[in-house]
């Protein structure tokens, strides 16, 4: 290493902990990237560049990614469901987005119609600001305001606001790991304009 990197180097690390940031380095090739409360992916799903994982047809995977039991439990877990469901929707991945939602609101939309309602929109933001948790017999919930905006084709704005209740069951005798994770209970969503 050169002197003029070493400083450069040195000068950055200092500038990082002036402003109370730790200097990280960028993970190696081949190093995965686990965030608090995630649980490791097997080998043979992490990418070595840390991208999503696509699926068959070229899109990004966007399902939630497996936390551990301990974070699953918790609002992370139901934040997990919401922010993928939050991502599929920005990305314009309609289906993955669609396959979060619960049988009772694939009903209320096909998933034609859960796409058209989104098709010809521009870039589309998804805010979903943090929510409530609440707890009944055997159960939690976790809901949260949804709020997409947009552009639509002639370039007019458009605002569709809504509310997403999630649930899992509590470790109840019985109950199945999908039910113990957290998934759509229902979802609303009205164009306001």
């Amino acid at each position: 290493m050169t002197c003029k990197t070493l400083c450069s180097t040195l000068a950055l690390a200092l500038a990082l902990a002036a402003c109370g940031q730790a200097a990280t380095p960028p993970p190696l090739e081949n190093e995965t990237v686990v965030a608090d409360g995630e649980a490791p992916a097997p080998a043979a799903q992490a990418a070595s560049n840390n991208s999503p994982a696509v699926s068959e047809d070229g899109a990004p995977d966007l399902t939630p990614p497996v936390l551990t039991d301990e974070a699953e439990r918790t609002e992370k877990g139901a934040r997990n469901v919401l922010l993928s469901f939050a991502r599929a929707i920005e990305l314009k991945q309609f289906d993955q987005a669609w396959a979060l939602l619960s049988p009772a609101d694939k009903a209320k939309w096909s998933r034609a119609r859960f796409a058209a309602m989104f098709a010809d929109l521009g870039k589309i933001t998804v805010a979903i600001p943090t929510g409530e948790m609440e707890g009944a017999a055997g159960s939690s919930f976790y809901s949260a305001p949804v709020t997409i905006t947009a552009d639509d084709k002639d370039g007019r704005p458009v605002r569709i606001e809504g509310k997403a209740v999630l649930r899992r069951t509590n470790d109840v005798p019985g109950s199945t790991e999908a039910q113990r994770r957290w998934h759509f209970e229902t979802l609303t969503l009205d164009w306001t304009h």
